[in-house]
Protein backbone atom coordinates (compact mmCIF):
# COMPACT_ATOMS: atom_id res chain seq x y z
CA UNK A 1 0.00 0.00 0.00
CA UNK A 2 3.17 2.13 1.00
CA UNK A 3 4.31 1.72 -2.70
CA UNK A 4 0.70 2.38 -4.49
CA UNK A 5 0.14 5.88 -2.63
CA UNK A 6 4.01 6.96 -3.52
CA UNK A 7 3.80 6.10 -6.71
CA UNK A 8 0.68 8.07 -7.20
CA UNK A 9 1.49 11.38 -5.38
CA UNK A 10 4.88 10.72 -7.89
CA UNK A 11 2.55 11.85 -10.66
CA UNK A 12 2.17 14.97 -8.82
CA UNK A 13 5.76 15.49 -8.20
CA UNK A 14 5.17 15.09 -4.72
CA UNK A 15 7.40 12.41 -2.69
CA UNK A 16 6.40 11.12 0.79
CA UNK A 17 8.97 11.98 3.27
CA UNK A 18 11.00 13.94 1.00
CA UNK A 19 12.69 17.80 1.70
CA UNK A 20 10.71 20.40 -0.27
CA UNK A 21 7.64 22.12 1.15
CA UNK A 22 5.27 20.44 -0.76
CA UNK A 23 6.62 17.01 0.09
CA UNK A 24 4.68 15.16 3.11
CA UNK A 25 6.23 13.80 6.05
CA UNK A 26 4.15 10.78 7.14
CA UNK A 27 4.02 10.36 11.11
CA UNK A 28 1.84 7.26 11.31
CA UNK A 29 2.56 4.07 8.87
CA UNK A 30 -1.66 3.00 8.98
CA UNK A 31 -1.62 6.66 7.12
CA UNK A 32 -1.16 4.95 3.80
CA UNK A 33 -3.69 2.06 4.37
CA UNK A 34 -6.17 4.67 6.00
CA UNK A 35 -5.66 7.35 2.63
CA UNK A 36 -6.59 4.02 0.11
CA UNK A 37 -9.28 3.33 1.77
CA UNK A 38 -10.96 6.28 2.43
CA UNK A 39 -9.70 9.10 -0.12
CA UNK A 40 -10.37 12.90 0.29
CA UNK A 41 -12.08 12.11 3.53
CA UNK A 42 -9.61 9.60 5.42
CA UNK A 43 -6.50 12.55 4.06
CA UNK A 44 -8.52 15.27 5.75
CA UNK A 45 -9.17 13.31 8.96
CA UNK A 46 -5.19 11.77 9.14
CA UNK A 47 -3.86 15.26 8.69
CA UNK A 48 -6.25 16.80 11.66
CA UNK A 49 -5.09 13.00 13.43
CA UNK A 50 -1.31 14.45 13.15
CA UNK A 51 -0.74 11.50 10.55
CA UNK A 52 1.01 13.41 8.67
CA UNK A 53 2.26 16.80 7.99
CA UNK A 54 3.74 19.20 5.15
CA UNK A 55 5.41 22.30 4.88
CA UNK A 56 3.04 24.36 2.32
CA UNK A 57 -0.69 22.46 2.26
CA UNK A 58 -1.28 24.92 -0.32
CA UNK A 59 1.21 23.70 -2.55
CA UNK A 60 0.65 19.83 -2.10
CA UNK A 61 -3.66 20.54 -2.60
CA UNK A 62 -2.62 22.57 -5.50
CA UNK A 63 -0.07 19.82 -6.96
CA UNK A 64 -2.77 17.22 -6.14
CA UNK A 65 -5.99 18.69 -7.98
CA UNK A 66 -4.01 19.87 -11.17
CA UNK A 67 -3.82 16.26 -12.10
CA UNK A 68 -7.29 14.85 -10.53
CA UNK A 69 -5.26 12.59 -8.49
CA UNK A 70 -8.01 13.12 -5.78
CA UNK A 71 -10.23 11.40 -7.84
CA UNK A 72 -7.85 8.53 -8.45
CA UNK A 73 -7.57 7.48 -4.44
CA UNK A 74 -11.81 8.63 -3.77
CA UNK A 75 -13.73 6.16 -1.79
CA UNK A 76 -16.14 4.31 -4.04
CA UNK A 77 -18.47 3.48 -1.85
CA UNK A 78 -18.88 6.42 -0.06
CA UNK A 79 -18.73 8.67 -3.26
CA UNK A 80 -22.00 6.59 -4.49
CA UNK A 81 -23.68 6.82 -0.90
CA UNK A 82 -23.56 10.72 -1.47
CA UNK A 83 -24.39 10.24 -5.05
CA UNK A 84 -27.49 8.54 -4.47
CA UNK A 85 -28.41 10.88 -0.74
CA UNK A 86 -27.81 14.12 -2.95
CA UNK A 87 -30.47 12.92 -5.69
CA UNK A 88 -32.87 11.20 -3.76
CA UNK A 89 -32.80 13.69 -0.80
CA UNK A 90 -32.95 17.73 -0.57
CA UNK A 91 -30.25 18.38 2.00
CA UNK A 92 -31.17 22.13 1.71
CA UNK A 93 -34.60 21.95 3.19
CA UNK A 94 -35.37 25.17 5.51
CA UNK A 95 -34.75 22.71 8.46
CA UNK A 96 -31.26 20.80 6.75
CA UNK A 97 -29.98 24.69 5.69
CA UNK A 98 -30.09 25.51 9.52
CA UNK A 99 -27.18 22.67 9.83
CA UNK A 100 -24.39 25.20 8.40
CA UNK A 101 -25.32 27.85 10.24
CA UNK A 102 -25.07 25.74 13.52
CA UNK A 103 -21.86 24.25 12.69
CA UNK A 104 -19.98 26.50 10.69
CA UNK A 105 -21.32 30.16 11.52
CA UNK A 106 -21.88 29.90 14.80
CA UNK A 107 -18.42 27.88 15.79
CA UNK A 108 -17.30 31.37 17.35
CA UNK A 109 -17.68 35.12 16.42
CA UNK A 110 -14.31 35.39 17.91
CA UNK A 111 -12.13 33.05 15.54
CA UNK A 112 -14.09 35.33 12.56
CA UNK A 113 -13.51 38.60 14.14
CA UNK A 114 -9.58 37.65 14.52
CA UNK A 115 -9.38 36.10 10.90
CA UNK A 116 -11.40 38.33 8.81
CA UNK A 117 -11.05 41.92 7.44
CA UNK A 118 -12.21 45.05 9.71
CA UNK A 119 -15.50 44.81 7.45
CA UNK A 120 -15.56 40.66 8.69
CA UNK A 121 -16.55 39.98 5.30
CA UNK A 122 -16.32 36.47 5.01
CA UNK A 123 -16.37 36.12 1.35
CA UNK A 124 -13.51 36.81 -1.59
CA UNK A 125 -11.86 40.23 -1.42
CA UNK A 126 -11.59 41.66 -4.79
CA UNK A 127 -7.12 42.44 -5.56
CA UNK A 128 -7.26 44.54 -8.40
CA UNK A 129 -5.51 47.77 -6.74
CA UNK A 130 -5.79 46.42 -3.49
CA UNK A 131 -2.61 45.10 -1.65
CA UNK A 132 -3.70 44.51 2.07
CA UNK A 133 -7.33 42.37 3.05
CA UNK A 134 -8.82 45.52 4.32
CA UNK A 135 -8.65 47.24 0.92
CA UNK A 136 -9.36 44.43 -0.85
CA UNK A 137 -12.67 43.41 1.28
CA UNK A 138 -13.80 47.28 0.75
CA UNK A 139 -12.87 47.24 -3.17
CA UNK A 140 -15.26 44.48 -3.39
CA UNK A 141 -18.29 45.49 -1.16
CA UNK A 142 -18.20 49.02 -3.39
CA UNK A 143 -17.58 47.17 -6.38
CA UNK A 144 -21.31 45.31 -5.79
CA UNK A 145 -22.55 48.91 -4.84
CA UNK A 146 -21.96 49.86 -8.16
CA UNK A 147 -22.88 46.89 -10.14
CA UNK A 148 -26.14 47.12 -8.67
CA UNK A 149 -26.17 50.47 -9.25
CA UNK A 150 -27.25 51.56 -5.58
CA UNK A 151 -29.02 55.09 -4.99
CA UNK A 152 -29.97 56.80 -1.49
CA UNK A 153 -33.15 55.85 -0.54
CA UNK A 154 -33.67 52.14 -2.11
CA UNK A 155 -34.43 49.55 -0.24
CA UNK A 156 -32.09 46.59 -0.64
CA UNK A 157 -32.17 42.65 0.81
CA UNK A 158 -28.92 40.79 1.61
CA UNK A 159 -29.94 37.26 1.81
CA UNK A 160 -27.16 35.52 3.79
CA UNK A 161 -26.07 39.11 5.30
CA UNK A 162 -23.13 37.58 7.41
CA UNK A 163 -22.09 39.50 10.10
CA UNK A 164 -23.49 42.68 8.13
CA UNK A 165 -20.27 43.82 6.39
CA UNK A 166 -22.35 45.32 3.17
CA UNK A 167 -25.09 46.21 5.06
CA UNK A 168 -23.60 48.00 7.15
CA UNK A 169 -20.95 49.12 4.26
CA UNK A 170 -24.47 49.93 2.08
CA UNK A 171 -26.32 51.89 4.30
CA UNK A 172 -23.26 54.23 5.37
CA UNK A 173 -22.07 54.79 2.11
CA UNK A 174 -25.10 54.83 -0.58
CA UNK A 175 -27.51 55.57 2.39
CA UNK A 176 -29.72 52.70 1.50
CA UNK A 177 -32.13 51.02 3.67
CA UNK A 178 -31.00 46.80 4.24
CA UNK A 179 -32.83 44.07 5.18
CA UNK A 180 -30.27 41.05 6.08
CA UNK A 181 -30.82 37.68 6.15
CA UNK A 182 -29.40 34.85 8.47
CA UNK A 183 -29.45 31.46 9.87
CA UNK A 184 -27.33 31.57 11.86
CA UNK A 185 -27.65 33.24 15.64
CA UNK A 186 -24.30 34.07 16.11
CA UNK A 187 -23.79 36.16 12.92
CA UNK A 188 -27.42 37.71 13.92
CA UNK A 189 -26.59 38.68 17.06
CA UNK A 190 -23.32 40.48 16.38
CA UNK A 191 -24.35 42.35 12.74
CA UNK A 192 -27.11 43.59 14.86
CA UNK A 193 -24.50 45.41 17.16
CA UNK A 194 -22.16 46.47 14.21
CA UNK A 195 -25.49 47.66 12.35
CA UNK A 196 -27.09 50.00 15.37
CA UNK A 197 -28.14 53.09 14.13
CA UNK A 198 -28.05 52.60 10.70
CA UNK A 199 -31.28 51.87 8.28
CA UNK A 200 -30.70 48.33 8.73
CA UNK A 201 -32.65 45.10 9.79
CA UNK A 202 -30.88 41.90 10.32
CA UNK A 203 -33.56 38.91 10.39
CA UNK A 204 -32.56 35.21 11.60
CA UNK A 205 -34.71 34.47 8.94
CA UNK A 206 -35.44 31.80 5.31
CA UNK A 207 -35.20 33.29 2.07
CA UNK A 208 -37.89 31.54 1.07
CA UNK A 209 -40.18 33.15 3.65
CA UNK A 210 -39.54 36.57 2.44
CA UNK A 211 -42.48 38.09 0.88
CA UNK A 212 -41.84 42.00 0.46
CA UNK A 213 -40.92 44.14 -2.54
CA UNK A 214 -36.85 45.85 -2.86
CA UNK A 215 -35.21 47.59 -5.54
CA UNK A 216 -32.44 45.63 -5.16
CA UNK A 217 -31.50 41.89 -4.21
CA UNK A 218 -27.83 40.06 -3.47
CA UNK A 219 -26.38 37.17 -1.93
CA UNK A 220 -22.69 36.99 -1.17
CA UNK A 221 -21.35 33.99 -0.44
CA UNK A 222 -24.69 32.36 0.61
CA UNK A 223 -25.92 30.64 -3.50
CA UNK A 224 -23.10 27.55 -2.13
CA UNK A 225 -25.84 26.54 0.43
CA UNK A 226 -28.67 26.85 -1.92
CA UNK A 227 -28.29 22.97 -3.47
CA UNK A 228 -29.54 22.07 -7.22
CA UNK A 229 -32.76 21.15 -6.11
CA UNK A 230 -33.41 24.93 -4.96
CA UNK A 231 -31.33 26.81 -7.83
CA UNK A 232 -35.42 27.31 -9.32
CA UNK A 233 -36.66 28.17 -6.17
CA UNK A 234 -34.33 31.13 -5.35
CA UNK A 235 -34.84 33.02 -8.87
CA UNK A 236 -38.42 32.31 -8.40
CA UNK A 237 -38.15 33.79 -4.68
CA UNK A 238 -35.73 37.21 -5.88
CA UNK A 239 -38.13 37.22 -8.96
CA UNK A 240 -41.29 37.45 -6.46
CA UNK A 241 -39.63 39.93 -4.27
CA UNK A 242 -37.57 41.90 -6.94
CA UNK A 243 -39.58 45.19 -8.78
CA UNK A 244 -40.06 45.05 -12.14
CA UNK A 245 -36.84 47.49 -13.11
CA UNK A 246 -35.04 45.78 -10.56
CA UNK A 247 -31.27 44.39 -10.12
CA UNK A 248 -29.97 41.03 -8.57
CA UNK A 249 -26.50 39.63 -7.55
CA UNK A 250 -25.17 36.73 -7.13
CA UNK A 251 -21.51 36.67 -5.79
CA UNK A 252 -20.60 32.50 -5.62
CA UNK A 253 -18.11 30.01 -5.28
CA UNK A 254 -18.55 27.92 -8.22
CA UNK A 255 -17.16 24.67 -10.28
CA UNK A 256 -16.39 23.93 -13.55
CA UNK A 257 -18.72 21.28 -13.88
CA UNK A 258 -21.67 19.82 -12.40
CA UNK A 259 -22.44 18.29 -9.50
CA UNK A 260 -25.03 17.19 -6.84
CA UNK A 261 -23.23 17.13 -3.44
CA UNK A 262 -19.51 18.58 -2.01
CA UNK A 263 -16.76 17.07 -1.43
CA UNK A 264 -16.49 14.95 1.54
CA UNK A 265 -14.07 16.43 3.75
CA UNK A 266 -15.52 19.64 3.58
CA UNK A 267 -19.17 18.40 3.71
CA UNK A 268 -18.50 16.64 6.89
CA UNK A 269 -16.34 19.14 8.59
CA UNK A 270 -16.66 22.90 6.95
CA UNK A 271 -20.32 23.26 5.14
CA UNK A 272 -22.37 20.98 5.99
CA UNK A 273 -25.07 20.33 2.58
CA UNK A 274 -22.96 22.86 0.74
CA UNK A 275 -22.82 22.43 -3.36
CA UNK A 276 -20.95 24.69 -5.57
CA UNK A 277 -22.88 25.55 -8.92
CA UNK A 278 -21.88 25.25 -12.52
CA UNK A 279 -22.53 27.58 -15.01
CA UNK A 280 -24.84 25.02 -16.42
CA UNK A 281 -27.06 24.94 -13.46
CA UNK A 282 -27.43 28.70 -13.04
CA UNK A 283 -28.86 29.33 -16.31
CA UNK A 284 -30.88 26.75 -16.61
CA UNK A 285 -32.32 27.88 -12.65
CA UNK A 286 -33.27 31.73 -13.90
CA UNK A 287 -33.97 30.78 -17.35
CA UNK A 288 -37.49 32.45 -18.29
CA UNK A 289 -37.37 34.62 -15.01
CA UNK A 290 -34.42 37.09 -15.45
CA UNK A 291 -31.84 37.96 -17.79
CA UNK A 292 -28.06 38.15 -17.72
CA UNK A 293 -26.43 41.44 -17.29
CA UNK A 294 -22.89 40.88 -16.68
CA UNK A 295 -20.83 37.68 -15.45
CA UNK A 296 -17.70 38.43 -13.85
CA UNK A 297 -14.86 35.61 -13.02
CA UNK A 298 -12.33 36.40 -10.12
CA UNK A 299 -11.68 33.48 -8.70
CA UNK A 300 -7.50 33.84 -8.66
CA UNK A 301 -8.20 36.42 -6.06
CA UNK A 302 -9.88 34.02 -3.31
CA UNK A 303 -6.42 32.47 -3.46
CA UNK A 304 -4.77 35.60 -2.52
CA UNK A 305 -7.91 35.87 0.39
CA UNK A 306 -7.69 32.53 1.89
CA UNK A 307 -4.03 33.17 2.36
CA UNK A 308 -4.37 36.66 4.25
CA UNK A 309 -6.98 34.90 6.19
CA UNK A 310 -4.76 31.76 7.00
CA UNK A 311 -2.26 34.22 7.88
CA UNK A 312 -4.36 35.79 10.52
CA UNK A 313 -6.11 32.99 12.04
CA UNK A 314 -2.49 31.66 12.94
CA UNK A 315 -1.16 35.06 13.74
CA UNK A 316 -3.84 35.27 16.03
CA UNK A 317 -4.32 31.69 17.47
CA UNK A 318 -2.99 32.76 20.54
CA UNK A 319 -5.79 35.39 21.55
CA UNK A 320 -8.82 32.33 21.22
CA UNK A 321 -6.71 29.09 21.61
CA UNK A 322 -8.57 28.74 24.60
CA UNK A 323 -11.94 28.08 22.97
CA UNK A 324 -10.88 25.65 20.68
CA UNK A 325 -8.59 22.52 20.48
CA UNK A 326 -5.30 21.11 18.47
CA UNK A 327 -7.55 19.65 16.62
CA UNK A 328 -10.16 22.20 15.59
CA UNK A 329 -6.54 23.85 15.14
CA UNK A 330 -5.20 22.03 12.94
CA UNK A 331 -8.58 21.53 10.90
CA UNK A 332 -9.14 24.95 10.33
CA UNK A 333 -5.51 25.51 9.00
CA UNK A 334 -6.41 22.49 6.64
CA UNK A 335 -9.21 23.77 5.46
CA UNK A 336 -8.24 27.10 4.25
CA UNK A 337 -4.92 25.61 2.68
CA UNK A 338 -6.52 22.85 0.98
CA UNK A 339 -9.33 26.07 -0.42
CA UNK A 340 -6.36 28.54 -1.77
CA UNK A 341 -5.09 25.17 -3.37
CA UNK A 342 -7.95 24.72 -5.15
CA UNK A 343 -8.25 28.09 -6.19
CA UNK A 344 -4.73 28.10 -7.21
CA UNK A 345 -4.94 25.31 -9.49
CA UNK A 346 -8.07 26.67 -11.09
CA UNK A 347 -10.79 24.06 -9.63
CA UNK A 348 -13.29 26.53 -8.28
CA UNK A 349 -14.39 29.63 -9.82
CA UNK A 350 -15.93 32.89 -7.58
CA UNK A 351 -18.62 34.75 -10.16
CA UNK A 352 -20.49 38.00 -9.84
CA UNK A 353 -23.54 37.81 -11.66
CA UNK A 354 -25.73 40.37 -12.37
CA UNK A 355 -29.37 39.74 -13.55
CA UNK A 356 -32.25 42.06 -14.25
CA UNK A 357 -36.04 40.89 -14.81
CA UNK A 358 -36.82 39.60 -18.15
CA UNK A 359 -39.69 42.47 -19.10
CA UNK A 360 -37.08 44.99 -17.41
CA UNK A 361 -37.24 48.71 -19.08
CA UNK A 362 -34.05 49.23 -17.89
CA UNK A 363 -30.61 49.54 -19.86
CA UNK A 364 -27.33 48.07 -17.66
CA UNK A 365 -23.89 48.86 -18.25
CA UNK A 366 -21.20 46.87 -17.06
CA UNK A 367 -19.16 47.59 -14.31
CA UNK A 368 -15.61 46.47 -13.59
Amino acid sequence: MKQALQDLVKQADIQINGDRPWDIQVKNEDFYKRVLAGGSLALGESYMDGWWECEALDQFIDRVLSIDLDQKVRNSKSLLWSVVKAKLFNQQTRTKSKVVGEKHYDVGNDLYQQMLDKNMCYSCGYWKEADNLDDAQEAKLDLICKKLKLKPGMTVLDIGCGWGSFAKFAAEKYQVKVVGLTISKEQAKLAKERCEGLDVEIRLQDYRDVNEKFDRILSIGMFEHVGCKNYREYFKTVNRCLKDNGLTLIHTIAGNRSVTGTEPWIGKYIFANSMLPSAVQITKAYEGLFRLEDWHNFGTYYDTTLMAWHKNFNDNWEKIKDNYDERFFRMWNYYLLCCAGSFRCHKNQLWQIVFSKVKSKSIYESIR
